[in-house]
């Protein structure tokens, strides 16, 4: 590496972190709103500059610090955003500052989140996966893709002292390293319908018959919206097992990732039937990729399939929109079929989602000592 290759990371403004994630299609989670969504955290907004002083990646660095010490843990959620396929030919040149630069500003540990693919498994494997009694791990299952680029940064990390933060049963922590994406470049509303299961398209047609009308939350209807889904949102929780998020979070997120000038745009769907709320979803959009964050759904008027029909007018709003993917989110390797797990696996792959494995997540101890204190905080919070 030349002296005129190097990189130094420097500290970058709001609108010009959120300009370089929308220019590479970033996750939200690397947004400034989402700093100011996570109110436990403290945000940091950096850049990879070159010699010319040109921006070259963008990152949210967000610090969670050690109770009664000036140190954290520096997290990058799905991030930092950068050109991977150049970061696989000379991680140095990208990590190396950023490692730097976290230990400076007293992290204990630095995790990154890399969201290049590594491998990725069609539906059609999947299904065959989940039919196989004898398999009980995605991760044993051959790939029917694997990434070169992704694959050599997992080598490199692995070989210079980083640490998986997403492996172990269930879902981890953090953001997932597995996700279900549903390709829309080059799809119409009859190939993605084809792409189902059966059983799918059976669901949507069910709501059509049944009535079920979807509508998006205005501002003006927003904060009754976001009420009326929380709800139904609670009844889910109850219904899963899972805590629910207070409804201010929702009134906060719609508000800062739906501000004006935002990269980010925030949608409420809600499917009704005769003026009676049944399921709602909310979806984040950013340049060319949405993401399905939350569902809900009650138990009345089940045989109305409003979920369903839901999920396909956002599904077909991403398309209208322009999206390359519909992100559907996290699943698990669990796909034994007593395992509650699978059935996550099962719904996402009937939509026609494909399997994609992240590099994912890893830590970097840079204090080992205090790396292993916040590991056993962190246990003792649950």
């Amino acid at each position: 590496m030349t002296d005129s290759s190097a990189l130094r990371i420097v500290s970058l403004a709001a609108d010009g972190l959120d300009a370089g994630v929308e220019a590479r299609s970033g996750s939200f989670l690397q947004l400034s709103s989402w700093a100011a969504l996570k109110s436990e955290w403290v945000g940091e907004r950096i850049a990879w500059v070159d010699q010319r002083g040109e921006v070259q990646g963008v990152g949210l660095v967000l610090h969670r610090r050690l109770p009664r010490l000036r140190r954290s843990l520096a997290y990058l959620p799905e991030g930092p955003v950068l050109p991977w396929d150049e970061v696989a030919e000379d991680p140095q040149r990208w990590f190396g500052p950023l490692v730097a630069h976290a230990r400076a500003a007293g992290a204990f540990t630095l995790r990154i989140g890399c969201p290049s693919t590594a491998r990725s498994w069609t539906p059609g494997t999947v299904k065959d996966a989940l039919a196989d009694d004898t398999r009980t791990s995605l991760y044993a299952v051959s790939p029917d893709s694997v990434d070169p680029s992704g694959q050599a940064i997992v080598s490199w990390l692995q070989s210079h002292g980083w640490a998986r933060a997403d492996d172990g049963p269930g879902f981890a922590a953090g953001q997932p390293r597995l996700t279900a994406d549903l390709t829309l470049t080059g799809q119409t509303e009859e190939s993605l319908l084809k792409g189902m299961n059966q059983q799918w398209r059976r669901n949507i047609k069910a709501a059509t018959k049944a009535g079920v009308e979807v509508r998006v939350a205005t501002p003006e209807t927003l904060r009754e919206d976001i009420a009326a889904f929380h709800r139904v949102y609670v009844e889910t929780a109850e219904r899963d097992g899972f805590t629910p998020r207070p409804e201010a979070y929702f009134h906060r997120m719609a508000e800062l990732m739906g501000a004006p000038g935002s990269p980010a745009r925030f949608e409420l769907a809600l499917g009704e039937l005769d003026g009676e709320l049944l399921a709602a979803t909310i979806n984040i959009t950013v340049a060319d990729r949405c993401w399905y964050l939350y569902g809900a759904s009650t138990t009345a008027r089940r045989e109305a399939r409003a979920m369903n029909g839901t999920q396909w007018f956002g599904i077909r709003r991403a398309l209208e929109q322009g999206c390359a993917i519909y992100d559907m989110r996290g699943i698990t390797d669990e796909i034994a079929a007593d395992n509650p797990h699978a059935g996550l696996v099962r719904f996402k792959i009937s939509v026609g989602c494909e399997v994609r494995e992240r590099v994912g997540e890893w830590d970097l101890p840079l204090n080992r000592l205090l790396h292993k204190a916040f590991q056993v905080y962190l246990g003792r919070r649950g």
